[in-house]
């Protein structure tokens, strides 16, 4: 189908598919204001996994959410689809289900990416890697597969009034003078091997109060509680712990911090996109793929090592990916990134 058959008054709703990876949903956030330039008269809906709902909540370029369970039959999902009568439908994560949901969609502009036995799907296609090296520029390359100019490279995700609320009450009652700099740590990650050891955190942050007057903020949710109370326990002075908040509250706070520090993890993803510095740190995965996306974080890792960026989800030897990264390399980021918060 050619390219210039596409009219911009045509296209009154348009369906954003990315059903899970927190990380990699507020990424694909990449085409929206480029989208809404494009097609100024269209309504963006997202169709995502209920657990990840949250992250397009609050979005100004977002009108609808629909979602599903992934044990859903395929079917409920087509009609739930067909229901709402898109005339263009952008499936970003192009996989055997997703690519269903799309050929049935009803759309008729139906864009995905080149991957086996999932052409059928997309009348448009776009090939994976041509627009960049990094996760949320391979978003784009479905807009570019449609010649829509890229005018934005922003993430997008916000917090709500009642969780910067939540965040700024917490935070009042707990350091109600708060002079230091606040530095929020995030332990969490999806993979094992994703996740920083509590022994080589606890070297970071007592490694950053020997040079500044800070404050850290454990940020945890579910599965990250034993890594925090490790953490908390070996620091030299006793951090504040976040209490039990859901991941829009965790958000908020993240939001009131100066500085994070965090493994590759969806969360990390969220202080990139809210602005906050951010320092990621990497073993497994590619930093140059997932980096937090923004001009004011940076990245560590272990570059040296025969096994680095190995994408095991648990480490088959020593996890020297964490434990042997160079301090020095930590702190080397960590001072760039400081004139970033406003207080050095």
């Amino acid at each position: 189908m050619s390219k210039s058959k596409i009219e911009s008054e045509e296209i009154k709703k348009i369906l954003c598919i990315k059903p899970r990876g927190i990380g990699y949903i507020i990424l694909s956030t990449i085409v929206l204001e480029n989208l809404k330039a494009a097609f100024p008269r269209s309504e963006i809906h997202y169709l995502t996994e209920e657990f990840a709902k949250r992250t397009f909540e609050n979005n100004p370029f977002v009108s609808k959410i629909l979602t599903f369970n992934k044990k859903d039959f395929i079917l409920s999902i087509i009609r739930k689809v067909r229901k709402e009568k898109y005339d263009l439908v952008f499936d970003f994560w192009s996989n055997p289900k997703t690519a269903q949901v799309t050929f049935f969609s009803g759309a008729k502009y139906r864009v995905g990416y080149e991957k086996r036995g999932r052409k059928y799907a997309y009348n448009f296609i776009g090939k994976a890697g041509t627009m960049g090296k990094h996760a949320a520029e391979d978003n784009l390359v479905l807009l570019n597969a449609l010649n829509i100019p890229i005018i934005s490279k922003r993430i997008i995700y916000q917090t709500t009034k009642a969780e910067k609320t939540f965040a700024e009450n917490y935070l009042n009652e707990i350091i109600p003078q708060r002079k230091e700099l606040l530095v929020g740590i995030i332990p969490s990650g999806g993979w094992e091997s994703k996740r920083c050891d509590p022994v080589k955190w606890i070297e970071i942050c007592n490694e950053i109060q020997k040079k500044y007057q800070s404050q850290f903020l454990i940020l945890w949710g579910p599965g990250d509680e034993k890594d925090a109370k490790s953490i908390s326990e070996g620091l030299n002075r006793t951090p504040l712990m976040a209490p039990n908040s859901s991941f829009g509250e965790l958000s908020g706070l993240i939001e009131k911090c100066d500085l994070i520090i965090a493994n590759d993890s969806g969360p990390m993803h969220v202080s990139a996109a809210l602005g906050i510095p951010t320092l990621g740190i990497f073993g497994p995965t590619d930093p140059q793929a997932h980096r937090p996306y923004s001009e004011i974080s940076s990245y560590v890792i272990h570059s040296d090592l025969h096994c680095i960026k190995c994408t095991k989800l648990v480490c088959p030897y020593g996890h020297e990916c964490m434990l042997e990264l160079p301090i020095e390399k930590v702190m080397t980021e960590v001072e760039k990134l400081m004139k970033f918060t406003g207080k050095f």
